[in-house]
C-alpha cells in the first residue's frame, strides 16, 4: 500500500511539474506576442513623386497624426522630389545632371499621374482644391511638421540621383531601408504609395 501511494504522488509531481513547465511555455509565447503585437503606428513609403499620390499619402499620414497615432513617412526615388526645395548641377555626374534636369525642382513642379499634359493637370487640380477649401500639399507638408510626423528621406535613393542636402528642405531625417522597416515593424499600418 505505501508503494502504491508513493507511485501516485510521484505521478502526481510529474503532472504538476509538466503543467508548470506547459504555464511557463505559453508565458514565454505571450510574452513573444506582445513584443510583435503591431503598435498604433503608421508607416508610409512614398515612392511616387506625383502630386495626386503625394496628396493622399499627406492626407493619411496627417490624418493618422491627428489621430494620435505615430507616423513615418519615408521619402525614396521619385517621393524625394517632394521634399526638395531647389534643384542644383554643380559636382554631379552626366546622369545626376539629367536626372535634376527632368525630375521636379520642388514639390510646387509635381505632375499628376493621369492627364497631366505638360503641367496642366496639376495646375487644374491645385486651382480646383482651392476653390473647395482643401489644404495644399505645402499646407499638408507643413501640418505633417506641426504633428510631429517623422519625415526620413531615402540615403541610398539620394545618392544615386545625386541629390544634396543643401537640394532638400531642412528638419529631415536620413536612412536607409533598415530606418523604414524598424518602423513598418512596429506599424499596425504600412503603405506603399
Amino acid at each position: 500500500m505505501g508503494t502504491s501511494i508513493d507511485t501516485r504522488a510521484g505521478e502526481e509531481k510529474s503532472r504538476v511539474l509538466a503543467l508548470e513547465e506547459k504555464v511557463q511555455e505559453l508565458t514565454r509565447r505571450l510574452q513573444d506576442l506582445e513584443e510583435r503585437t503591431p503598435e498604433d503606428r503608421v508607416a508610409i513609403v512614398v515612392f511616387s513623386g506625383d502630386l495626386d499620390r503625394v496628396l493622399a499619402a499627406f492626407i493619411i499620414g496627417t490624418g493618422a497624426a491627428a489621430m494620435g497615432q505615430q507616423v513615418s513617412m519615408f521619402f525614396t526615388f521619385w517621393g524625394l522630389s517632394v521634399l526638395k526645395k531647389n534643384s542644383e548641377f554643380s559636382g554631379k555626374t552626366f546622369f545626376q545632371k539629367a536626372m535634376a534636369m527632368m525630375s521636379p525642382s520642388s514639390s510646387l513642379e509635381l505632375p499628376v499621374s493621369k492627364m497631366n499634359y505638360f503641367g496642366v493637370g496639376a495646375k487644374m487640380l491645385r486651382t480646383m482644391m482651392k476653390q473647395k477649401n482643401v489644404s495644399s500639399l505645402e499646407e499638408m507638408i507643413s501640418l505633417a511638421r506641426e504633428l510631429g510626423v517623422r519625415t526620413v528621406a531615402c540615403e541610398m535613393s539620394r545618392d544615386v540621383m545625386g541629390i544634396k542636402d543643401s537640394e532638400l528642405v531642412a528638419g529631415l531625417e536620413h536612412g536607409g531601408v533598415a530606418t523604414f522597416l524598424a518602423d513598418a515593424l512596429k506599424s499596425r499600418t504600412s503603405l506603399f504609395i
